[in-house]
C-alpha cells in the first residue's frame, strides 16, 4: 500500500541514474586532469589523456558499426590499451570480453564463437595464438592490432592498427552509457566442471559496487595518491574491478607485462607502488627473488592475495620484506573479491605465527557483498562456528552475475534456492571468519588460474595407453596447487609410459598451467557404486608425491 513517502516522490533524471563505473572515469578526468593515470615503461598518460583515449576507442567502435549488446573481445597483457578497453568498450554500448592469454587457440576460438565476438583487439605479443584462434573459429571478425615497441615485431592479425583506429574515430559519435544498471558490462569465461568454459555476464551495478568495495578494503582513498601495480592479469574478473576502482580515486596505474620479481621490485622502487594483487605464487616469487640490496619500504605496500590459501611461512616471509599481506576470496561469478581477512585489534597481541595463521583464512564478507553464509546447500541451515563442520559458501546480493551466457540450466543451478552456490566448502571459526577447506566442483586453482579436472581427464583419456584417469590438486609451495594425474594404464601398456611422456602429451593439447606437474601410475579405486572419491584421492596423491620427493 502506498504511503506518503510514495506520493509525488517519483524517480526522475534528477534523482536517479543507473550506477556505472563509467562515471568514475568522467570524474577523474574532470577533477584531476593533469594527474598521472597510466605508466607503461617511459610512456605516461594523464587522466585527461587516458579518458580521451577511452572515449576515442568507444567512438571508433561505434564508427565501425558496433551496436549495443555486441561483444568486443581483447587478447592482451596488462598494457594501456587493456586499461582503455575497460572503459572504451562499455562506452560504445558493447560488452567487454577479456580473454585469458594463457589459453590454447582452441579454447580462445570457442570463446570467440560462443560470445559472437564482433571485434577483436590483439596485442602483438599474442599475435600467433590469436591468428590461430580466429582461424579455428571460422568467423569473420574485425581484428584491431595493438602494436608496441616493448615486444618483438609480429605479423599482423588484422588490417587496422589500434593507434590509427583511435585517431580516425568519428568525433561526433555519441557515447552510450547504460540505460539500466542491469545492462551487461563485461563477459568473463571461467572453467567449470565441464571442458568448455562458461561465460559469466557482469552488470554495471555489480561492477560499480565491487569497485567501491576495493576502494574501501584496499584503502585506496587514505589521503595519498594510490599507485597500483598490475601484477594481476586484467583478464581475471576485469582485474578484480581495480581498473574501475582506480578511476574512482584517480590513482596511478603502473602497467606490467611480465610478473617476475625483478620487474616488480624495480617498479616498486621507481614508481612508489602502494598496492598490488596476486596469487600465492606471486608472494613466493617475491621471497625467492628479493634483491640483495632490498630495504623494507618506508611507506606501506599492500599485497592482496587470493586463490589457494598461502602457506603461513610464505605470509610471514613476505611481511618480513616490508609488505602487508591482505588475504581475500571471491570468484568470477561474484565480480571478483567478496571476502577480506580483516585484522582485528586483538590480533596484535598474538605471536607472529598466530597472526599469520589467522591471515591465511578467507575472512568475512565485505560491506558490498550483502549476505554470505556457510551452510547445507539443500536446507540452507548454517553450519556451527566450530571450525570443523563444513558447508558450502553461499552468497546473496548485488554482486552476483547476471548469469551464464546462453546457459540457462547452469544459471538456474548456480542460483538454486535464491542463493549463489559457490561450490566451495568451508568451515566457520568462532569469530565468524570462514576458511575454505575443499571445492565440491573439483576445480584446481594453480597460480591463480582455474583448471577443470574433467577437461584434463578428457585429454588423458585420448591417449591409447590410458584405461582410467583421475585428476586432482595437490599442494605446491610455489603455485598453491598443481595438477596431478593418476593413471591406470591398459594391461598391455603397463610400463610403456613415463611421467615425462604424459606431461609432454598434455602440453601439446592443453595450456601449460592445465597440464599435469605430477603423474602417478596405479589402479584407480572406486566405490561399490563406481564413484570416485576425489577427496580421498587428493590426500593419497599428495602423500605419494611427498614420499617420491623425499
Amino acid at each position: 500500500m502506498p504511503t506518503k513517502y510514495d506520493t509525488g516522490l517519483d524517480k526522475c533524471q534528477a534523482n536517479h541514474q543507473p550506477l556505472t563505473v563509467l562515471r568514475f572515469l568522467d570524474r577523474a578526468a574532470d577533477v584531476f586532469p593533469d594527474r598521472t593515470a597510466v605508466i607503461h615503461g617511459d610512456l605516461r598518460y594523464s587522466w585527461a589523456e587516458h579518458a580521451d583515449r577511452c572515449r576515442r576507442l568507444a567512438r571508433a567502435l561505434i564508427g565501425a558499426g558496433v551496436q549495443r549488446g555486441d561483444t568486443v573481445a581483447i587478447i592482451a597483457s596488462n598494457i594501456p590499451a587493456m586499461l582503455e578497453a575497460q572503459f572504451g568498450v562499455p562506452m560504445s554500448g558493447a560488452v567487454l570480453n577479456c580473454i585469458n592469454v594463457r589459453l590454447e587457440p582452441a579454447a580462445m576460438a570457442f570463446i570467440l564463437m560462443h560470445s559472437d565476438a564482433r571485434v577483436l583487439l590483439v596485442d602483438q605479443m599474442f599475435a600467433d595464438v590469436a591468428r590461430e584462434a580466429v582461424k579455428q573459429s571460422g568467423m569473420q571478425i574485425d581484428v584491431i592490432d595493438i602494436r608496441g615497441d616493448d615486444v618483438p615485431e609480429a605479423d599482423r592479425v588484422g588490417l587496422v592498427d589500434y593507434e590509427d583506429f583511435l585517431r580516425d574515430a568519428p568525433a561526433n559519435a555519441e557515447l552510450r552509457y547504460p540505460r539500466d544498471e542491469w545492462d551487461a558490462i563485461a563477459l568473463n569465461y571461467t572453467s567449470g566442471t565441464t571442458g568448455n568454459p562458461k561465460g559469466v555476464v557482469y552488470h554495471h551495478r555489480g561492477a560499480y559496487l565491487n569497485a567501491l568495495g576495493q576502494v574501501i578494503y584496499a584503502e585506496l582513498s587514505n589521503g595519498q595518491i594510490p599507485v597500483y601495480l598490475w601484477t594481476l592479469p586484467l583478464f581475471h574478473c576485469n582485474g578484480w574491478c581495480y581498473a574501475w576502482a582506480m578511476a574512482a580515486v584517480a590513482g596511478t596505474h603502473v602497467c606490467l607485462r611480465k610478473v617476475v620479481p625483478e620487474d616488480i621490485y624495480a617498479a616498486v622502487e621507481r614508481h612508489g607502488v602502494t598496492y598490488f594483487c596476486g596469487a600465492p605464487t606471486v608472494l613466493g616469487s617475491l621471497v625467492a627473488g628479493k634483491p640483495a640490496d632490498w630495504q623494507p619500504p618506508a611507506g606501506p605496500i599492500t599485497i592482496a592475495c587470493a586463490g589457494a590459501s598461502p602457506p603461513v611461512s610464505i605470509i610471514r616471509a613476505t611481511q618480513a620484506l616490508g609488505f602487508r599481506v591482505q588475504h581475500v576470496y571471491g570468484m568470477t561469478e561474484q565480480h571478483g573479491v567478496n571476502t577480506v581477512c580483516v585484522p582485528q585489534e586483538s590480533w596484535s597481541k598474538l605471536s607472529a605465527d598466530e597472526q599469520s595463521a589467522l591471515m591465511g583464512r578467507q575472512g568475512v564478507r565485505t560491506a558490498v557483498s550483502d549476505e554470505m553464509i556457510v551452510a547445507d546447500p539443500t536446507t540452507f541451515k548454517p553450519v556451527p562456528r566450530d571450525g570443523i563442520t563444513m558447508g558450502e559458501v553461499l552468497f546473496r546480493g548485488n554482486l552476483g552475475m547476471k548469469g551464464y551466457l546462453k546457459n540457462a540450466d547452469a544459471t538456474q543451478e548456480a542460483f538454486a534456492g535464491g542463493w549463489h552456490h559457490s561450490g566451495d566448502l568451508a568451515v566457520v571459526h568462532e569469530n565468524g571468519y570462514i576458511e575454505i577447506k575443499d571445492r565440491s566442483k573439483d576445480i584446481i586453482i594453480s597460480g591463480g588460474e582455474n583448471v577443470s579436472s574433467l577437461e584434463v581427464e578428457e585429454v588423458l583419456y585420448t591417449h591409447p595407453a590410458v584405461l582410467n584417469a583421475a585428476v586432482v590438486a595437490i599442494p605446491d609451495e610455489k603455485w598453491g596447487e598443481v595438477v596431478c594425474a593418476v593413471l591406470e594404464l591398459r594391461p598391455e601398456a603397463v610400463g610403456s609410459l613415463t611421467q615425462d611422456d604424459v606431461i609432454k602429451y598434455c602440453r601439446a593439447r592443453l595450456a601449460g598451467f592445465k597440464s599435469p606437474r605430477h603423474v602417478i601410475f596405479e589402479p584407480i579405486v572406486r566405490t561399490a557404486t563406481g564413484k570416485l572419491q576425489k577427496f580421498k584421492l587428493r590426500a593419497h596423491a599428495a602423500g605419494v608425491i611427498v614420499a617420491r620427493n623425499g
